[in-house]
């Protein structure tokens, strides 16, 4: 299933969602030092925090933000690794780390962080194309940063 991305005003958000961007910022600015001592003051519990931080930005970070941590889910096929890189790299994406597990069930997990500063097209296109190479099962974008 295609992610997708939605610009939404803050009063229509619920609470716990408003509240992870406000502990997100505290820790930014360095106000506080954990995440633990963020969600106290804010009143949210760490787990909804934990639940929402890789879904919500600001939109002048997005902007900023020029990494992205995106998991892959592949076939455990000769060459389906290369074939994910060459395509990052063809979009003009940058790989800057690589996590790959060890195949299970044939299948392997691969996290990529990516810098998109160069990029020919909006990231959502670059994943739905990931999705369509023959060996991937699933794309998630999981962080920027």
């Amino acid at each position: 299933m295609k992610e997708r991305y939605y610009l939404v005003r803050e009063d229509i958000l619920p609470e716990a969602v408003v509240k992870t961007m406000q502990v997100k910022q505290l820790l930014a600015t360095g106000e506080v030092k954990t995440v633990h001592e963020a969600a106290e003051r804010v009143g949210l519990s760490r787990s909804a925090f934990y639940k929402y931080k890789d879904g919500i930005h600001l939109v002048n970070q997005l902007e900023k933000e020029r990494i992205v941590t995106i998991s892959i889910d592949l076939e455990h096929e000769s060459g389906m690794l290369s074939q994910v890189l060459s395509l990052v790299a063809a979009c003009g994406g940058n790989v800057l780390t690589i996590h790959q597990s060890l195949p299970l069930q044939g299948r392997a997990n691969v996290v990529i962080s990516v810098e998109i500063s160069h990029i020919t097209e909006e990231i959502g296109e670059m994943l739905d194309q990931l999705e369509n190479l023959h060996g991937v099962k699933r794309t998630r974008l999981i962080g920027q940063g």
